[in-house]
């Protein structure tokens, strides 16, 4: 590289607003690195492609509103049936081993693996996660009576989040 090149480059950093730029060729490495103005330098744009999700707050930052979407009501099974099967406090629950979709059946159009009311024992199959195209069978780790499944079917799933309420 001459030195005519490297006066473009400079003045070409220079222009772009970048920082600091390395290259090398071969056994040649060139490093420039601009000065800050004083002020202090604008972060970089970040991209986030998942719809939703939120960037973590800086310290400067707050949040005022949040747009919502309306949720889709929940369906009948979802729901404690009476008050005399209703979420009490020695319900277990049974919680998400990892991140991924909830799938509450084998397949679509299929019945689900468990549901409010039904006796689940210990080593049952109650779910599917799905996880980077692999699907994961969810075992129960306590035996009982379902009282609540707290997760929508194929919605998406936080590692240790609550799935379903059996009572022993």
């Amino acid at each position: 590289m001459d030195i005519k090149q490297i006066q473009d480059l400079i003045r070409f950093v220079a222009k772009s607003g970048v920082e600091e730029v390395e290259l090398e060729q071969g056994n040649f490495k060139l490093t420039i690195r601009t000065k800050s103005t004083g002020s202090e330098p604008s972060p970089a744009p970040m991209y986030y492609p998942q719809a939703g999700y939120l960037p973590p707050l800086q310290p400067s930052q707050s949040v005022t509103s949040a747009p919502t979407t309306a949720a889709a009501p929940p369906s009948a099974e979802m729901l404690a049936p009476s008050a005399g099967t209703a979420a009490s406090a020695t319900s277990i629950e049974i919680k998400a081993p990892m991140i991924g979709t909830f799938y509450r059946s084998s397949g679509p159009g299929k019945d689900a693996f468990i549901k409010v009311g039904d006796r689940v024992e210990k080593g049952q199959v109650v779910c599917i996660i799905e996880a980077m195209k692999l699907f994961n069978e969810i075992e129960s780790d306590v035996s009982g009576k379902v009282v609540k499944v707290l997760a929508d079917d194929s919605s998406p799933v936080e590692y240790d989040q609550p799935l379903f309420l059996v009572e022993p």
